[in-house]
């Protein structure tokens, strides 16, 4: 499931069109653009000297906003060391590279050792429970979670559950709620972001750190673009 970036073109005209442009993507992969921030899913994109961006919700233990993360993610060598894993696992899946890159940078800070009190592993934090059934069989418990400790297994795995998350739900911000609170709480909620703080915080960052990503990426054409006055 593929979702495209937005042109260059775009990004250089709304420069000069706008003192501050505000956008989000939502689940369809949308990107909605306004003047202001129309209500509380619209993050600063780009601002006059005399703008900031607000601040989003963290998630605890957590990376917080885009904005503070975007320049550490262009030189960071932790980050530039996995991106080859990135890409095949993106390839591999048809996920995202920059979803993939969202959601390591949201659940880990591209700590590759990061190891959550729940027992999460690795730069995706999986679990090892939920990792098993996609790895050799003859491994233990402690064995799977070696095995996520390495960066291009553990990506190659979250790839994968990403897929297959996107896959049956059809939409990005509730695969991303899966992944954090579970299958079972989005079909509690009605197939909708579970009313949970924690998990609708992960789906936001996730999410608007997706965009931001995929704004960088300037040669490509969005998927589809909307303008609100």
């Amino acid at each position: 499931m593929r979702r495209e970036g937005l042109a260059a073109g775009l990004l250089c005209g709304g420069t000069a069109a706008y003192a501050a442009l505000w956008g989000y993507v939502d689940g369809q992969g949308t990107a909605h653009f306004a003047e202001r921030q129309i209500d509380s899913r619209y993050g600063l994109v780009i601002a006059d000297s005399a703008a900031s961006a607000p601040q989003i919700a963290k998630v605890p233990g957590k990376t917080n906003s885009p904005s503070s993360v975007l320049t550490w993610l262009e030189i960071a060598p932790e980050v530039k060391r996995v991106q080859p894993w990135v890409r095949e696992a993106a390839s591999l899946n048809g996920v995202d590279s920059e979803l993939i890159n969202a959601l390591i940078a949201v659940e880990s800070g591209f700590n590759a050792r990061a190891v959550s009190p729940r027992g999460a592993v690795g730069l995706m934090q999986i679990m090892p429970a939920t990792a098993a059934p996609l790895m050799n069989k003859a491994d233990g418990a402690r064995a799977v979670a070696e095995r996520l400790a390495e960066p291009r297994t553990n990506i190659g795995v979250g790839a994968r559950l990403m897929a297959d998350l996107l896959k049956r739900h059809q939409r990005i911000d509730l695969a991303l709620a899966a992944w954090s609170a579970g299958d079972e709480a989005v079909r509690r909620s009605g197939g909708e972001v579970p009313a949970i703080g924690e998990t609708r915080a992960h789906v936001q960052q996730v999410l608007e750190l997706y965009w931001a990503l995929l704004q960088r990426r300037q040669s490509r054409g969005a998927q589809q673009m909307k303008l609100h006055p």
